[in-house]
């Protein structure tokens, strides 16, 4: 049994831990301040605080999962502690489970009836999940789906109305709809009813303009969106494409453009993403890669829409070329507000050498991901709504991983939740579908290291963690003599862990804008392999904020 007096000094004790974990926070250093607050916890754990304050440091490094588990307990101690309810809210907001976070915040603002703060999110969180119930009311089977791509002639994309009604008017619609759904939400009128009802609305409209022969002949018998060719504008001044083909000096033109802010048209974006769909969906679930000896290559990680981090890598190692080939390892985009500029850069490395550039599928090549932390609504604000959903066909296809001369193997995420996986299974996953939240292709895209055997609960509450044993047995048994990963930020940009078998590489760095860390890529030369991690920190950038095109909720929570 505790003394009472042995109470009171480790309570005394945790309370000078929590105030050094506070300042470790305040100064970005969420690690730190969490394993701080574990010593309080050990002292204490009864203090709701400790383990709520824990939570947000959890989610400062996307440890959602970990930051569900800590609020979970603080309000199981205090029933009526606001944050604890506010801190589990606000993780399952940022894994995209809108209703369950609406739980939580309803919950706040019981305990808190008169704080703004907590309506104001109340009310968020209930449109979020008005939209989220809208939208599944008017899905369409994937059956059913037909490929955006497949509509599109970006020939055709240039001076007159046909290269921009058909933006006009689904901007009018989805206006129009979203319109509708907010009143008859708000008047109580049943979701199904308010999906017949704006689809019947969209009908109409699209019958109307069809049957009366819309002057920009958008919608066509075929189906094919823009059917006559067009020139591109004479007033356009931006990089333009000759014929089919992409050039280097396209490229580079294209990348001043972008540095300066300015924009690229429709037609020639139509053209590399179309161009890059057609060349990633020819390609295995999982690439061979071959480097002759004498030569190098590239492995990048997440970039996450820092444009210009990105041109300082390839100031610091080359541009992409069949001499100089880089691996950009997923999570291309989301966060970083120039996600875009990124996407099309890459891709239109892939169109002008496809050996130059590899590309592999991140957890944030998703809908769900887009729709949260920002790209999608850059993509919808800087091109258009059938850009996004262009952008979400052609994530489908990126492959789930590499495998470099028959040695290293390269994965956004990490291992597997089973042992026995071999690079042939690998290759039978059939990619072309959003992520799943379970089995191989999300363990791919998920999971994490952790610094002991065995396996474990997923940090981010979305696949596992692995340990070391994991990681030897996975390389005995296909041959392997590395795992390369991304996912996850390092202070150093990289790290090199599970005896020397596995390294992290982060390529985006002061991640946005306030971790401070340094970004990496790792250079191998063959036929060796030996890695060699170049370290590199960020440059300066455009006053425009990370998550400036995120979902409206999650910046309140930024």
């Amino acid at each position: 049994m505790v003394m009472p007096s042995m109470e009171v000094e480790n309570s005394s004790q945790a309370e000078e831990i929590k105030l050094r974990a506070n300042e470790a926070f305040k100064a970005h250093k969420y690690s730190q301040a969490i394993d701080l607050y574990t010593q309080a916890i050990e002292l204490n754990s009864q203090n709701a605080v400790y383990w709520a304050n824990r939570a947000l440091a959890h989610t400062k490094l996307e440890e959602y999962g970990s930051a569900i588990q800590d609020a979970s307990k603080a309000v199981e101690i205090d029933p009526k502690y606001s944050k604890g309810y506010y801190r589990r809210g606000a993780a399952y907001l940022a894994m995209g489970k809108f209703k369950e976070a609406l739980k939580d915040f309803q919950q706040v603002k019981k305990i808190c009836p008169n704080d703004p703060d907590a309506t104001k999110k109340l009310k968020e969180c209930e449109k979020a999940v008005m939209k989220l119930k809208f939208e599944e009311a008017i899905s369409v089977p994937n059956s059913e789906r037909h490929s955006v791509a497949d509509s599109i002639d970006f020939r055709s994309i240039g001076t007159g109305p046909d290269s921009s009604s058909l933006t006009t008017l689904v901007t009018a619609l989805a206006a129009a709809a979203v319109a509708m759904v907010v009143v008859m939400l708000v008047v109580g009128i049943a979701a199904t009813t308010v999906a017949t009802t704006v689809v019947a609305v969209v009908v109409v409209v699209i019958g109307a303009c069809w049957w009366g022969g819309c002057t920009s002949g958008v919608f066509s018998r075929s189906h094919t969106v823009n059917l006559v060719h067009a020139d591109v504008e004479p007033q356009y001044s931006g990089a333009r494409i000759e014929g089919d083909v992409v050039t280097l000096d396209f490229v580079k033109r294209m990348m001043d453009d972008f540095r300066n802010q300015k924009c690229l048209h429709k037609r020639y974006a139509y053209q590399i993403v179309l161009q890059t769909r057609e060349m990633l969906r020819a390609l295995p679930s999982l690439v061979d890669i071959n480097v002759p000896n004498n030569s190098h290559f590239t492995v990048c990680g997440d970039v996450h829409g820092q444009f210009y981090d990105l041109l300082n890598i390839f100031d610091l190692n080359g541009l992409p070329s069949e001499e100089n080939p880089y691996l950009f390892n997923g999570d291309f985009v989301d966060r970083g507000s120039f996600s875009l500029e990124v996407i099309l850069t890459l891709f239109a490395f892939k169109c002008m050498c496809p050996s130059a550039i590899y590309l592999a599928r991140g957890n944030h090549e998703s809908k769900s991901m887009n729709k949260i932390y920002g790209f999608e609504g850059e993509v919808r604000s800087k091109l258009s709504e059938t850009f996004v959903e262009l952008f979400a066909e052609v994530f489908c296809c990126l492959p789930l991983a590499h495998v470099i001369n028959e040695k290293i193997f390269v994965v956004h995420g990490g291992l597997f939740s089973v042992d026995g996986v071999k690079l042939s299974d690998i290759r039978a996953i059939d990619r072309f579908c959003e992520p799943p939240e379970e089995g191989l292709m999300c363990e791919l895209l998920w999971s994490d290291p952790q610094p002991y055997p065995g396996r474990g609960p997923s940090k981010r509450g979305v696949g596992l963690s692995f340990g070391v044993d994991v990681t030897k047995r996975f390389l005995q048994e296909n041959n392997l003599d590395l795992v390369v990963r991304s996912h996850e930020v390092k202070d150093e940009g990289y790290e090199i862990e599970h005896d020397g078998k596995l390294i992290t590489v982060f390529s985006a760095p002061n991640y946005c804008d306030q971790m401070g860390n340094k970004g990496a890529f790792i250079r191998f030369e063959a036929p060796d392999l030996k890695p060699n991690i170049v370290t590199f920190s960020a440059v300066p950038h455009p006053d425009v904020k990370p998550m400036a095109y995120a979902n409206n909720f999650l910046r309140m929570f930024s």
